[in-house]
Order: structure tokens, then sequence, then C-alpha cells
């Protein structure tokens, strides 16, 4: 198959449907969004150096993915997955091929559960605005978009808390994605929360001026909420963030060390002298790989408490750890007690949160020690591998 001819093809007849298809209310998903999407695919799978074929079938994807707005915008991505298996049958394309294709348009419907790293490269195209610097922008364009096609009734502040729910609930699928944009996607994520404290301090402010000074009794504003609920969700994502570097670790060491392992070692004995080398590398992985994992490595409490934990308010009830050993019904009288106490309550928050960031200064300590072992180990063991080579080689 000339994927070239065909992709002309592909590029022609989607120019042709979007002229057909004008409509001023579609302001986001239109011929510039999808052009986006094709350049951001075609970036992505430069990355990943995808041969002629694979290509084809992520920019064809990224073509098709949203012309099912046009045809029923409540099924999109059926629809288009449907109307590119049509077109790609007019033009002779391999069944293999226009079965990759509708995986990938299906792949970008939310939330996203790509399989294989085609239908990847998809998702993260079409979610690529997210960690741009034009994001406000787009999503302005999405949510006028939405009101004019009477999908959704939402105000701006409404709006504004489900795009932070979204961005809290994305992750980028491939590793180049997730290196070059979740920066940028947490920068807006961050001014998106920025508004929404702005908001909720708005809503604390009282609407007659009172002289009387607040009593221990009184609830605390909704503020301090958001700002234990910001500072959770931020945690969270550090620590998912640092499991994904330790992941990453894990996988890069496994590979270096199964290629010593089965290639390797076997030729020592041809090649002596590179035995030095070898176990350096070797050392260098093993003790990488240690420290990732005992970065990620759980620990977990006892999972019990007392009743003079209760008493003097020294337990933290909201992290299962000191529970999951627990009856319901100790545990629920335990919870009332906390709910029924705004001391209790909030001091319970205050350890959670700490808690939070003592695990996560541990994470990042064992990483760092990990990282900084593996970059230093790599560089002796090349340049280990380099002094053996050139002194030592000529005399296997």
């Amino acid at each position: 198959m000339d994927y070239s001819a065909a992709e002309r093809q592909v590029r022609e007849y989607l120019g042709t449907f979007f002229s057909q298809h004008d409509d001023d209310r579609f302001v986001y998903h239109n011929r510039e969004h999808t052009e986006r999407v094709v350049a951001a695919a075609r970036e992505i799978g430069a990355y990943y150096q995808l041969n002629e074929r694979d290509l084809f079938v992520v920019t064809t994807a990224a073509w098709f993915h949203d012309i099912g707005y046009f045809l029923e915008a409540g099924n999109h991505e059926q629809r288009g997955s449907e109307e590119a298996a049509r077109f790609l049958e007019s033009i002779s394309a391999d069944p293999d091929v226009i079965s990759d294709v509708k995986g990938c348009i299906l792949a970008t419907k939310m939330p996203q559960k790509p399989l294989g790293l085609l239908q990847q490269i998809v998702c993260d195209a079409d979610l690529f605005h997210l960690g741009m610097s034009g994001f406000a922008e787009r999503n302005k364009l999405m949510r006028r978009e939405c009101e004019a096609l009477s999908k959704c009734n939402q105000n701006k502040d409404n709006w504004r808390k489900s795009t932070i729910r979204l961005l809290e609930s994305h992750q980028y699928h491939t590793e180049y994605a997730r290196n070059l944009l979740t920066k940028r996607k947490m920068e807006n994520l961050d001014k998106l929360k920025g508004k929404e404290l702005e908001k909720e301090a708005q809503k604390e402010k009282p609407s007659v001026i009172s002289t009387k000074k607040e009593t221990k009794d009184e609830k605390p504003g909704r503020g301090i909420e958001t700002m234990f609920r910001v500072s959770s969700n931020n945690h969270q994502r550090l620590s998912d963030m640092a499991d994904n570097k330790a992941h990453i670790m894990i996988t890069t060491t496994s590979i270096i060390i199964s290629v010593l392992l089965s290639v390797l070692f076997r030729k020592l004995e041809e090649y002596p002298h590179l035995t030095i080398p070898a176990l350096l590398l070797l050392a260098t992985c093993v003790t990488t790989m240690v420290f990732s994992i005992l970065a990620t490595r759980p620990n977990i409490p006892s999972g019990t408490f007392t009743d003079n934990d209760i008493r003097t308010k020294n337990v933290n009830l909201l992290f299962f750890g000191n529970f999951y050993n627990m009856s319901l019904d100790d545990y629920a009288a335990g919870m009332n007690q906390v709910m029924n106490d705004r001391e209790f309550l909030y001091g319970s928050l205050v350890r959670d949160i700490y808690s939070q960031g003592v695990v996560l200064g541990r994470k990042y300590k064992l990483l760092r020690v990990g990282y900084n072992i593996f970059m230093f180990g790599i560089i002796v063991s090349v340049l280990a591998f380099v002094i053996a080579s050139l002194f030592f080689g000529n005399g296997k």
C-alpha cells in the first residue's frame, strides 16, 4: 500500500468534509483543532520513529477522530471510527490498518484507556493542548461551543471546576508527552485553582460588616477547606510523579541488567578485559533499582487505634493505615467523635497533610540517591569500557 498517496487522499477528503460541514457553532472541534491534533500525532510519532504504516494509522485516526461531532455529537467517537473505516475501505486499505485506525479513534473516548503505543499517541495528541500555553483560550472556545450546541448549561464557575477535575484526573500516556507537557499542564491547573481560591475567598466575605470577634465555636471558612483539598491533591500528584520516575528507572535498569546477563556476561571468556566495566555497570543498575524500589515500597502501620488515642486526639482516622484492622463499629464511633469535634477534625487533616509530606520527602530523597548513583555509575562504567577497550582490548 502506498501510504504517502493514501495520506494525501485522507487529507483531501477531510478538507472537503470540513468545507461541506461548515458550522459557526463549532468554534473548537473544527478543522483548526483537527490539524493541531494531526501535527501533535506526527510530532509524537516522529519521536518514537514509527514506520510508514504506523505513522499513517495515527495521523489518519487524528484526522477522523472528531468528525463525528458533525454527524452524531453524542457518540462522535463511534461515528468517527465508522466514517474512517468507510473511507479507508473505499481506497482499498488493508483490514489491519482499518482496525488499528478505528481502535485509535475509539480510544480517545473519555476516560481514555488506550491499548498500545499507537492508541496512546492519538490520545495524547487529542489532549495535547492541556499542556500548552494557549490552553486557557482553547478552554474558553470549548465552553462557547458547548453552550452553542446546548449540550451543557454550566456557568463559568462550574465549567472551571469541571476543567480542574479533568486536569487532576488526566495523565499523558506516552513518556514523550509526559516529559514535554506535564509541567505546563500543572501550571495551567494551578492557575485555575488560583481563580477558584479567589472565588471561594469572595464568597467568604460577609455581606454585613461585623465588629464581633470570631469565637472558637464559629465554623472555619471554605478557604481553609479548599486549602486542605488543594494541598492534599498537590501531594497526591507529586506522589504519582515520584512513582512514575521510580517506574522509569526500574524499567531502564531492568533492561540493562537483562542485556548484561543474557549477552555480555556470556562473552566475558572471550573478552576478559570487559569484566570490570561489566561488573561496574551491573552494580550501578542493581543499586539504582534497589533505591527505586525502596522509594515505592509501601510502609503499612499496625492498623489499630485505642480509646485513649481518640480521647487524646492522637490518631488520624483519615488514613487507612490507622484503622484497617479495626471493626466497623469501632471505626464509626471514632469517626463520629472526629466529625463532632472541629479541633479533632482539622487536627486530623493537618496530620494527614504532614504525613503525606513525610512520605514524599522519603520518596524523593531515595529517588535522588538512585538517580545520582545511576548518573555517575553510567559515566564511570562507560569510561571503564572505553579504557578497557583501548588499552586492554588487544590482549584478548
